[in-house]
């Protein structure tokens, strides 16, 4: 993928560890995730950046959150 990856036609999936306070929301594209990258974006900012996560580093980052692991921000 590059920087001018399109991506308007993916389905955005709202993630269910966001608060649902208006706070931090995130929403991912599962279905570009085999191109082998996971594009991630704010729902509150839906025409700002997106960011390209590697698959695998998707899949960790995932794996930590379910597992409650502390200290990601340090990561």
């Amino acid at each position: 993928m590059n920087s001018r990856t399109d991506l308007a036609g993916v389905q955005w999936v709202k993630s269910s560890h966001s608060s649902q306070n208006g706070g931090a929301c995130l929403e991912y594209a599962r279905q570009a995730a085999a191109s082998g990258f996971v594009p991630v974006r704010d729902s509150k900012d839906t025409a700002g950046p997106v960011l390209l996560f590697g698959a695998a580093g998707w899949t960790g980052f995932v794996s930590a959150v379910k597992a409650g692991s502390g200290g990601l921000a340090a990561r």
